[in-house]
């Protein structure tokens, strides 16, 4: 059964699933989804453009959904898109997409802790966390399982990848590559992510072929593309290197450290 506070203010165009709860003085615009299950606090806001997934919890003051920062944004019908079992904490401040990519998205199951900032054209992966008052710019990617920590801002048209993690406190101003995790000012690589990856199931031969890539990438001296043409004799061409390589053939902003 759908709850709405009799404070909160739900445009009658908006969409709204079986067994939705929306709290005191929360305010739902019209061009909005909000499928089943999803819970949404007090004081929050839900923009024209939002569609948020199954069982979502959306806490105290959050925003989802406003209008970009961008000084090219001109108003057009753009959308942020949240996947199902995504909790949004406090007071965060989510923007839609401008007309270069159309939409921000937020995948599946992820965690944005209290005060957390997605800017507009962001594409955010599944089971990501991050912490509080990490602060994404414009058309930033984050892969699957990244873990961002507290504080930690993110240039703008940066890419980081699945698996890693950045350490509080700390701003991405290169592209991070996956499984690793970075740390320090300017943001230096401080080796493979194990404990995260044994987590979560890699497998001891997975675990030392991305181990051997970045030794050659980080430790060697060798330049990035010396570093690859060295992984692709030296290491097992496994999935999980090959994306690593695939990553660094994406990358626009060079490697982080």
């Amino acid at each position: 059964m759908t709850q709405i506070h009799p404070t909160a203010l739900v445009d009658s165009r908006a969409q709204l699933g079986d067994n939705v709860t929306i709290g005191a003085y929360t305010v739902v615009d019209g061009d909005v989804i909000i499928q089943d299950g999803v819970q949404i606090g007090t004081h929050a806001h839900i923009f024209d453009g939002a569609r948020i997934g199954k069982n979502c919890k959306i806490h105290k003051g959050a925003v989802v959904g406003s209008d970009p920062q961008d000084l090219k944004f001109g108003g057009e019908k753009t959308l942020f898109v949240i996947g199902e079992n995504t909790v949004i904490r406090e007071f965060c401040d989510l923007n839609r997409g401008t007309a270069a990519h159309g939409k921000s998205e937020i995948g599946s199951n992820c965690l944005l802790m209290a005060y957390v900032h997605v800017a507009h054209d962001c594409i955010v992966g599944n089971n990501v966390i991050m912490a509080n008052c990490v602060q994404l710019g414009g058309h930033v990617e984050i892969e699957d399982w990244a873990i961002l920590g507290g504080m930690s801002p993110v240039h703008q048209f940066c890419k980081v990848g699945c698996h890693c993690m950045i350490g509080g406190h700390f701003r991405a101003v290169q592209d991070v590559p996956p499984y690793i995790t970075v740390a320090g000012e300017p943001l230096q690589y401080e080796g493979l992510n194990s404990i995260g990856l044994r987590r979560r199931g890699f497998k001891p031969d997975v675990i030392s072929a991305l181990k051997k890539t970045y030794t050659l990438i980080y430790r060697s001296k060798l330049n990035v593309s010396q570093a690859v043409e060295r992984i692709k004799n030296e290491v097992p061409m496994i999935p999980e290197v090959q994306h690593v390589l695939d990553f660094i053939a994406r990358s626009t902003r060079g490697l982080a450290g």
